[in-house]
């Protein structure tokens, strides 16, 4: 566990390079920027496209586009970067002592002194009040997942105390979106978003195992579970597990859909949409290297774009 605990100027140690918060954010700001994880801005991606996933399907199943739904897919970017940064503060507030033993994580404000403990909860709870004013202008149905969408997100910091599996509870929090956005359009939760949602499940703890495997050796030393280490040198082959299963579940949601309203046309675009994403996975299981920190970052990096190809076929679907 060596390394530099942090930069001279606060710099994270795995922030993007170049990012915004480190270049531009007024220096009073970047302690609190850097708890919300802004200058990594994939999480916000990673939480988000479920999201839009679920309100893609929701219009593809009823064929009623509304000009709220514009509304729906912007409220869902804010209050992913919100919901994001406040779920990240309160991962760093309870993990504040095993971070403190992680060189890649060593740097964050709170083991670094940039940020007490006090101050990271009051960001915290602005961060989710702000998120609570949009979450209002949804419909009862949508506010209602949203308040339980909180209990997910409470458990997840602890996941990796009590189980070798935090990657599940991970996902139960990461793709809510799916349920909250289809819900948001519908008024009413369905059996397409249930099953999309555990496809987005499926896809986490792909990303998520090749991410957790940058800390490995030092989560071994000080004992937090993980998926990464479970598998060790056989995540390949578990990797093609989440794979499948992705593909496979979301198939399915698509199907569930676009069987009610849509023509034969826009299901066989949407389908596409999955099958296209499994050959961006495949391609993730090409370049592996467990062994190559840069690599695996580059590679969880890339799973923006893994979440965006089925959302351009759903969309494309919605225009057939």
């Amino acid at each position: 566990m060596q390394g530099n605990a942090q930069t001279p100027d606060g710099q994270i140690s795995d922030a993007v390079e170049g990012n915004w918060v480190d270049s531009l954010a007024p220096a009073y700001s970047r302690p609190y920027l850097r708890l919300s994880r802004a200058d990594r801005p994939i999480g916000t991606w990673l939480l988000l496209i479920p999201c839009w996933w679920g309100l893609a399907l929701a219009m593809l199943w009823d064929q009623s586009p509304r000009w709220e739904d514009a509304w729906i897919a912007v409220g869902c970017a804010l209050g992913a970067w919100l919901m994001r940064g406040a779920g990240c503060t309160w991962n760093d507030i309870t993990d504040r002592k095993i971070d403190a033993q992680v060189d890649r994580t060593r740097s964050r404000p709170i083991p670094s002194g940039q940020v007490s403990v006090r101050q990271a909860v009051v960001w915290m709870v602005l961060q989710a009040l702000l998120a609570l004013v949009i979450l209002l202008t949804f419909n009862r149905a949508a506010i209602a997942m949203g308040v339980l969408s909180l209990l997910p997100v409470a458990i997840y910091p602890f996941a990796k105390r009590f189980t070798w599996w935090p990657q599940v509870f991970l996902g139960l929090a990461f793709n809510w979106g799916a349920l909250l956005a289809w819900t948001a359009h519908t008024g009413a939760l369905h059996w397409p978003a249930v099953v999309l949602y555990f496809a987005g499940i499926s896809w986490t703890l792909f990303y998520d195992t090749i991410y957790a495997h940058q800390d490995a050796e030092d989560d071994a030393l000080i004992g937090v579970k993980s998926t990464a280490r479970l598998f060790g040198q056989d995540t390949a082959g578990w990797l093609k597990y989440f794979l499948v299963g992705t593909v496979s579940l979301m198939a399915l949601a698509v199907i569930n859909a676009a069987v009610v309203k849509a023509s034969i046309l826009a299901l066989v675009i949407a389908l596409a949409g999955p099958w296209a994403m499994g050959w961006h996975m495949a391609w993730q299981l090409r370049g592996l290297d467990i062994e190559d920190n840069r690599k695996l970052i580059q590679l969880f990096r890339a799973n923006r774009d893994t979440g965006l190809i089925p959302l351009i076929f759903f969309l494309a679907a919605l225009l057939a």
